[in-house]
């Protein structure tokens, strides 16, 4: 048998479930239509000002950083265990450490050009600024 029928039917199976799911709550569900459905919900307020709010990229740069970091982590465990029955299974150091030296160091060298760039320092407020001078003098 081939291996790859196996895969395509995990294929057809995985797309087929969801799409069957989504089919079948459309044709059971309640259609009542009414004004609140289409509103805005807002916590139970009443929705003010404008859909257009600007978001300090901040988060975002954080956000991306914990990721990367996050997965370095995980790829990091499995290393670790792995070290020292490489070692003891005749490995020698070189070539169980140089790998994962020459990865973390992308990851320096990655973390030190975000904080060159200013990814990581949050824009202060003119106030935090004001107090920040006058601290200085």
């Amino acid at each position: 048998m081939n291996p790859w029928i196996a895969i395509g039917a995990l294929a057809v199976v995985s797309v087929g479930i969801p799409v069957a799911m989504m089919a079948v709550s459309s044709l059971l569900r309640p259609s009542v239509p009414e004004q609140g459905k289409s509103a805005v919900y807002e916590s139970g307020e009443i929705p003010t000002g404008t859909t257009r709010i600007r978001f300090n990229i901040q988060y975002y740069m954080v956000a991306l950083l914990f990721v990367v970091f996050d997965i370095e982590t995980v790829l990091i465990f499995p290393w670790t265990v792995i070290y020292r029955p490489a070692l003891e299974g005749g490995a020698s150091m070189t070539e169980v450490l140089a790998p994962m030296l020459v990865f973390i160091g992308v990851l320096v060298v990655g973390l030190v050009w975000a904080w060159r760039q200013g990814a990581v320092q949050w824009v202060s407020s003119p106030r935090a600024l004001e107090e920040k001078t006058e601290a200085n003098q």
